[in-house]
């Protein structure tokens, strides 16, 4: 059985066609992603790495890296996703590969392969995180590297993430998110720690609504982003 949902595949390949516009449902991955680069670029210095971008859809985090110097292969389940990253990969000249797969298939076929994981707002979207978790931990070589960025479980998270974002704030389309499947950080490290990874940094992501502008932040009550090695 493959871990996902197909309600989830299919409200992300809907919008796939619009995943680079900048003014669409995903603004706010394209105003997040200069934050999530730099945060995780100054932890694995990309130039010349190898790296895995686990759920890539349309590819935004995964050509940023690109750009910076890394080897990138994107993965996800959405054709349609990944039909837009390959386009959009002509049209800027810059080199990734994409694959329809998912993160456990490539597990068994390409262990410790990897210099640097990352897996940002997926996991909030599979029915079982923590296989994804495992999966990363095979992929990336001993020493090397994995991200993740997920939402916290708690009445902020919920207010925040759901109520003002989905339905007053309208940043992001109704439904994006169920609250249910919310990862909360101990969560998170406990998935990390039986997979044979070791917790390195934890950090929350804030929005300054008047600015418009995302940042990093010790407070962890709603978005947050995880940085593991692999033991040895």
């Amino acid at each position: 059985m493959t871990n996902a949902d197909p309600h989830e595949l299919q409200k992300f390949s809907d919008l796939a066609h619009r995943w680079w516009d900048p003014n669409a449902e995903f603004k706010p991955l394209h105003e997040l992603n200069p934050v999530r680069l730099g945060w995780i670029d100054a932890h694995a210095h990309l130039p010349a790495k190898r790296v895995l971008d686990i759920g890539c859809g349309g590819g935004i985090l995964s050509e940023s890296m690109a750009g910076l110097g890394a080897q990138v292969k994107g993965i996800d389940l959405s054709s349609e996703a990944l039909g837009v990253a390959d386009l959009h990969s002509l049209e800027s000249g810059v080199s990734v590969e994409y694959e329809e797969i998912s993160a456990e298939a490539l597990a068994a076929r390409e262990p410790a392969s990897y210099d640097v994981v990352t897996c940002m707002e997926m996991l909030e979207h599979v029915p079982d995180p923590a296989a994804i978790v495992k999966a990363t931990a095979t992929l990336v070589k001993p020493g090397g590297w994995v991200f993740f960025s997920t939402l916290n479980r708690n009445v902020k998270a919920y207010l925040f993430a759901v109520i003002g974002a989905e339905y007053i704030a309208q940043m992001l389309p109704k439904g994006t998110h169920d609250y249910a499947r919310f990862i909360r950080p101990s969560e998170l490290a406990a998935f990390a720690r039986a997979a044979g990874l070791t917790a390195a940094d934890l950090k929350g992501i804030t929005y300054r609504p008047l600015g418009k502008r995302f940042g990093l932040s010790d407070d962890t009550s709603d978005n947050y982003m995880f940085a593991c090695r692999r033991d040895g």
